[in-house]
């Protein structure tokens, strides 16, 4: 499968490199922090590049298994961003909020999940609409809003994904914390402040910046599209008995 090739002056543009201040670091960033500026870290891009070269074959390998990425981030002013990306790649995601169990709970979020599909099927069919008055149709569809916003984003992810990709490690700790329990590989943004210990594939950059976020996603989108890719590509072969 062809090579994403990384840009670091476009890593740099995006201001990949800004740290948190240095008071709030994590001692073991430290093999990732190139220096400091004023009361901030900076960090080193060229380790940036080098986990992105280490975790964007991973990711295309898996989506060319088949096996879905799953897009983490419920921090308000870059989760737009992140759900587009995994919408254009057609991969689940979880922008709004993290239900506890999402991944170690399935069975739960299971029922949850097949109660708001049948409301939908209901809802569309007419059949609600006949049985029940304006009023109680309104509720009807508040409720099948309110599931929406919480699991529009994985109403179709029918078994765990292969890998998880987060963009906070910190607002989305519970999302890395199931992932592990379950041997998930996890992808995250990796700022100053956090134990990159905690996930499978660390990848150190600004995790506030929408620039930053924005170009470290679509690296993550470009493997998973590539492994897509590939995974066609190989479907025909076989098909053709090469």
């Amino acid at each position: 499968m062809a090579k994403i090739d990384i840009d670091i002056k476009a890593l740099l543009e995006a201001g990949v490199h800004f740290g948190h201040t240095t008071s709030r670091w994590h001692p073991k960033m430290a093999p990732y922090i190139h220096s400091k500026r004023g009361k901030g870290h900076i960090i080193d891009l060229t380790a940036t590049v080098t986990a992105l070269e280490e975790a964007l074959p991973v990711i295309t390998r898996i989506a060319s298994e088949g096996k879905k990425v799953l897009f983490v981030c419920t921090k308000r002013q870059s989760k737009d961003m992140v759900r587009k990306a995994a919408e254009s790649v057609d991969m689940p995601y979880v922008v709004e909020r993290w239900m506890g169990g999402m991944l170690t709970n399935q069975k739960t979020i299971g029922v949850q999940i097949k109660k708001l599909k049948d409301l939908e099927a209901k809802m569309a069919s007419g059949e609600l609409a006949n049985k029940y008055n304006k009023l109680e149709v309104q509720r009807f569809q508040e409720q099948i809003d309110s599931m929406n916003h919480v699991y529009i984003g994985i109403k179709d992810m029918d078994k765990l994904p292969g890998l998880v990709f987060v963009t906070d490690m910190i607002t989305d700790a519970i999302a890395i914390a199931e992932a592990n329990k379950l041997g998930i590989p996890v992808v995250a943004i990796a700022d100053t402040n956090v134990d990159p210990r905690n996930v499978t594939y660390p990848v150190p950059g600004n995790d506030d910046a929408l620039k930053s976020v924005q170009i470290l996603t679509d690296y993550v989108s470009k493997a998973v599209a590539a492994g897509k890719a590939g995974a066609k590509t190989n479907e025909k072969s076989t098909e053709k008995g090469e």
